[in-house]
């Protein structure tokens, strides 16, 4: 596995790095969160929406600028955005082979919700292979990409930083995992991503991206291969 020949931690991302963005799964949990402020503060989904980027664009999450700015209560969210429609996610046997493939410990890390995970995962078909998620709720609801969120997750699960992957399909998530010493890897999205015009997702370029792919399952499976 050349320069991964080191690695014993695999840490994914979930949405829009495990799947791809192009089923627009995200999309839905997108207008979920228009639909939640708009009629938590009372205002137009237009005015929703840009504050719905602007949160996410300097909090790290939409959830965390509305607990920080409006003192939400983040479960009744999370509930509404990830009360979806998961049929877009199609099973994936050539990420599952790949996964299987890998040496040591599987890892999930979301800004999401455990639940959500689940029901991706299942999608997927990749459910057994995962050992942990570690999702916002376990990170007392502070999203990545603060620095506090990577070492409680770095503490829950007894990794060690070194010996660790990190998958992302937003680089600026992979600044400080690279810090800390783990190889990362930005899975490349679309310039229409429903996060796109919020922050600069990154084009796999940045100093802290150590490597960058537009297709997760073909990267893990050329690594096995190496």
């Amino acid at each position: 596995m050349s320069t991964f020949d080191h690695i014993e931690n695999w840490i994914f991302d979930l949405d829009n790095t495990l799947y791809p963005a192009s089923c627009r799964l995200f999309d839905q949990i997108d207008q979920r969160m228009t639909s939640y402020l708009s009629d938590y503060l009372g205002v137009g989904r237009d005015e929703a929406y840009k504050l719905q980027k602007s949160y996410f664009r300097d909090h790290g999450t939409t959830m965390n600028g509305m607990m920080l700015h409006h003192q939400m209560d983040p479960e009744p969210y999370l509930q509404f955005v990830h009360d979806i429609d998961h049929s877009s996610i199609d099973p994936s046997p050539a990420l599952a082979s790949a996964i299987g493939a890998l040496p040591g410990r599987k890892l999930v890390f979301t800004n999401g919700s455990a639940s959500h995970a689940e029901r991706v995962l299942v999608r997927l078909g990749i459910e057994g292979m995962m050992s942990d998620i570690f999702d916002i709720k376990m990170a007392d609801y502070t999203p990545k990409p603060a620095r506090q969120t990577y070492e409680m997750m770095i503490a829950a699960t007894g990794i060690e930083a070194k010996r660790s992957a990190m998958f992302e399909d937003i680089a600026r998530n992979l600044l400080v995992p690279h810090d800390m010493g783990m190889t990362t890897v930005l899975v490349k999205t679309p310039s229409d991503h429903a996060d796109a015009g919020a922050i600069d997702l990154g084009s796999g370029a940045e100093p802290y991206v150590d490597h960058a792919t537009p297709d997760l399952a073909h990267f893990l499976s050329e690594l096995a291969r190496n």
